[in-house]
């Protein structure tokens, strides 16, 4: 008998090693979702553009353009106000070219550079009424250079068009309030007064009136805010009359009680306004 015969025999035991490259592992579906998103983005995309109107994409568009608040009507000098941007929420809290308060109400929401016209821009009419109230923003805000209003009455007078009309918004700064005792005018009122209904004679649309006040400190059953702007409202109506203005163009007064706050601030004095609004010719 051979003696390797007692050796045992050797095994080799040879592993297979399986590669995932023939389809790349998982890394196919991450590509067909970046694929379906990318695609799903683009029919969205496509939906905007037919669903729009020229104008409303532009405002789109600009809502994501960063921009800087430098235009024509920013400040930041000494002169009307007095070192501060139109966009200070503490004082001007909103502009002709749109708004920046976090309240803004219906009637606050001004169209802006943005050109979101209300339906029916296109009439010749509503392009007259637009080009006529920028001539009384002018006189008002003196953006022309041409008005002869002092910067201390210019400081509390804000413009803007809104689909309603135009919105002459008067407010009280620190220390220098719109109505003592609640609904008494002050002089600074009735030269404002004066000068609204001025430029409002210029024109022929009816005329609203409103009235905003700050909040209290304290939460009270029977809230009086309500009441002082109505009367306040009433109070500032009755004085357009005495300065001229045609009682037939009255339109309607009402009092906000403090719903609107124009600033974050309820208690804020800027949040003391009165509006004067030029209704459009069509508006119901």
């Amino acid at each position: 008998m051979d003696v390797r015969s007692n050796v045992p025999p050797v095994i080799i035991k040879r592993k297979k090693v399986v590669v995932e490259g023939g389809h790349h592992g998982g890394a196919w579906k991450v590509a067909y979702a970046d694929f379906v998103t990318a695609m799903m983005a683009f029919f969205l995309l496509m939906w905007l553009l037919g669903a729009t109107t020229e104008q409303q994409r532009k405002g789109i568009a600009d809502y994501f353009s960063p921009t800087l608040p430098l235009n024509s009507v920013s400040g930041g000098g000494d002169g009307a106000f007095g070192g501060d941007s139109v966009f200070t929420e503490d004082s001007l809290a909103e502009n002709g070219i749109g708004a920046s308060s976090k309240y803004a109400t219906d009637s606050q929401q001004a169209r802006g550079a943005a050109g979101l016209l209300p339906e029916g821009a296109s009439d010749p009419r509503v392009r007259t009424e637009d080009a006529a109230f920028a001539r009384l923003e002018d006189m008002l805000t003196a953006r022309s250079g041409e008005s002869h209003v002092s910067d201390d009455i210019r400081q509390h007078i804000l413009t803007r068009v809104t689909d309603e009309g135009l919105v002459i918004e008067l407010f009280d700064l620190e220390g220098r309030p719109l109505f003592v005792e609640n609904t008494r005018p002050t002089r600074l009122l009735e030269d404002l007064t004066g000068l609204v209904a001025q430029v409002a004679n210029l024109v022929e649309n009816d005329i609203a009136v409103t009235a905003h006040a700050r909040a209290g400190p304290v939460t009270l059953a029977s809230n009086p805010v309500w009441d002082i702007t109505i009367d306040r409202s009433n109070r500032l109506r009755r004085m357009l009359e005495v300065e001229g203005v045609n009682t037939r163009r009255m339109r309607r007064t009402t009092g906000n009680a403090d719903r609107t706050p124009a600033v974050a601030d309820p208690m804020a004095v800027r949040n003391n306004r009165v509006e004067i609004i030029l209704l459009r010719s069509d508006h119901e």
